[in-house]
């Protein structure tokens, strides 16, 4: 078998803590592979900006100068991780036969994409990073975090237990992929959908090396809940459910009231009857919220919005500063200015 060119996707936003110490890890990572005899000469690493405020591109582009390893991928404005992610591996599926997706805080351990790759060459398409356990993790996150995967599976949504985004595929994967149309995006549920044969590779989560964590409380919560109601409608059948108990409650709770009236038992009850009505008054302002989420999700599809839209491209334009198109300088800070070449992506 000829070795397959590998390409490593790694998103960034506000990254330049980290970079450095990334960059340098998974070079050696692509040179012990490629010294083995593992992948092709040709593998690369490309690191996507995701519309960073800080230094992140500076260092991106510098780096792909002096190192033939390293590519770019400047996005014109922060589109969130999942589009990001889908903006590098679309970039470079026309130049690679697997893609390795991981994060920049190397938190996942980068010494098992050697297993993704020989799993790889045995035949397997896709190929996730398992974390074994969440002891690292704070008790909170760990109960929410397998509380989510419970409720996604009862849902049926078929996900990789312990899983996220690091994982291999397969150049006719990441193509089968790209048909998925949707705006609203959750990869952990899409790529299980595509069917190919897969395996798991188990690793320990590490600490993150240097930064801050991008996903606080606020956002896991509403990734969360995306991930949810993009792939199930069972939160509405859970209110119409609910609607219906409702319903045949009040009935039974009529007729019981309306025999105590015959009986000459009935007492003016306020507060039977203000709980009642802030009882019924929640669940419609949650029925109709949640009927609205989907709503919403609905529209965002219709509008058929580019998912991303590239400003520099430096994996398919491999050294920017000899080509035509673009013209840089010195500015003043040492840095360099672009003519933009813009993509835009469905």
């Amino acid at each position: 078998m000829m070795e397959p060119v590998l390409t490593i996707v790694v998103p960034c936003y506000n990254e330049e803590d980290v970079l450095p110490e990334t960059m340098y890890q998974l070079q050696t990572v692509l040179k012990d592979l490629i010294h083995d005899s593992l992948i092709a000469m040709q593998s690369k690493i490309l690191f996507v900006d995701d519309g960073s405020k800080d230094r992140t591109w500076e260092l991106i582009y510098k780096e792909g100068l002096r190192n033939d390893f390293v590519r770019g991928l400047k996005l014109s404005r922060n589109v969130g991780h999942q589009n990001a992610l889908l903006a590098g591996l679309f970039t470079a599926k026309e130049q690679s036969d697997c893609i390795v997706s991981i994060d920049a805080d190397l938190q996942d351990d980068i010494k098992i994409i050697r297993d993704f790759i020989m799993k790889f060459r045995e035949g397997y398409e896709i190929v996730y990073g398992v974390r074994k356990g969440r002891e690292s993790d704070t008790w909170f996150k760990r109960c929410t975090a397998q509380a989510f995967y419970k409720v996604m599976n009862k849902m049926g949504v078929d996900l990789v237990y312990n899983h996220a985004d690091f994982r291999l595929m397969s150049n006719r994967a990441v193509k089968e992929l790209e048909r998925f149309n949707e705006v609203n995006l959750f990869l952990r549920g899409m790529v299980p959908l595509l069917g190919f044969r897969s395996d798991l590779v188990y690793y320990d989560r590490l600490e993150r090396q240097a930064g801050k964590t991008k996903y606080p409380l606020k956002k896991m919560l509403g990734f969360a809940f995306d991930g949810i109601t993009s792939f199930s409608i069972s939160p509405i059948r859970f209110v119409l459910m609910t609607g219906f108990v409702s319903f045949f409650m009040s009935l039974l709770f009529g007729g019981y009231f309306l025999a105590l009236k015959f009986f000459g038992r009935t007492e003016t009850g306020w507060t039977s009857l203000i709980t009642s009505i802030w009882l019924i008054g929640g669940l419609q302002l949650i029925a109709i919220g949640l009927v609205g989420e989907y709503i919403g999700k609905i529209y965002k599809e219709t509008k058929h919005r580019p998912k991303y839209i590239v400003d520099i491209d430096s994996f398919t334009i491999p050294r920017l500063s000899n080509h035509p198109l673009i013209q840089s300088k010195e500015d003043g800070n040492g840095g360099l200015d672009f003519l933009k070449v813009s993509e835009t992506h469905k």
